[in-house]
């Protein structure tokens, strides 16, 4: 089975990336922000998934390894496919997708093309134990923080910003903050 690769990105779309690794080029789908910032022929790296099916061999990338347990525990949902989960991460990094499932707030996850008000429920309901498990209480945010990260993603998002550039500079921001307008304000000084 596959579970990494570093090579050369030969080409690059929305969806999927096709790397060159010992001659052979290995078609994989990432998240919107992986292909984003990928170049084409700039060398990479990703941890992978293998997903086999009857009729089909699906590579998918993350870039580091925190991402692909991640991922890996949300297909292990009944009704998330691979495609569905990957959208998931187009919304929001490890640690927000995180704190919503230990926060019980199905919220984000009902923005996921493919996921509805049931499905986010399921995922919130199942994975909150193990996620908890897995991080224990450091990086996780509370309720209070994800949703002025969510108003402050949703409303820079409304100025023309792209969501991944959006959360990049959201990363950078005082976490002491807890105002959407303060947020907002760091946010386009850190975005112009």
């Amino acid at each position: 089975m596959l579970s990494y690769i570093k090579g050369k990105i030969i080409l690059k779309t929305e969806h999927f990336l096709i790397i060159e690794n010992q001659g052979l080029g290995y078609k994989i789908f990432v998240a919107s922000n992986i292909s984003q910032s990928a170049q084409s022929g700039n060398e990479t790296e990703l941890f992978l998934y293998q997903h086999v099916r009857e009729d089909s061999l699906q590579l998918f990338g993350f870039s580091d390894y925190n991402e692909l347990s991640l991922f890996e525990l949300l297909i292990s949902v009944s009704g998330i496919g691979p495609k569905t989960a990957l959208g998931v991460f187009a919304l929001a990094g490890v640690n927000d997708i995180k704190s919503a499932i230990i926060n019980n707030d199905s919220s984000m996850l009902k923005k996921v093309s493919g996921i509805g008000n049931k499905t986010a429920e399921r995922i919130v309901l199942e994975l909150k134990n193990k996620v908890a498990g897995i991080v224990g209480v450091g990086g996780i945010k509370s309720k209070e923080e994800m949703s002025a990260d969510s108003e402050a993603v949703e409303a820079l998002t409304a100025l023309g910003f792209s969501r991944e550039k959006v959360r990049e500079v959201l990363q950078e921001i005082d976490p002491q903050i807890k105002d959407v307008r303060l947020i907002v304000r760091d946010a386009l000084k850190k975005l112009k």
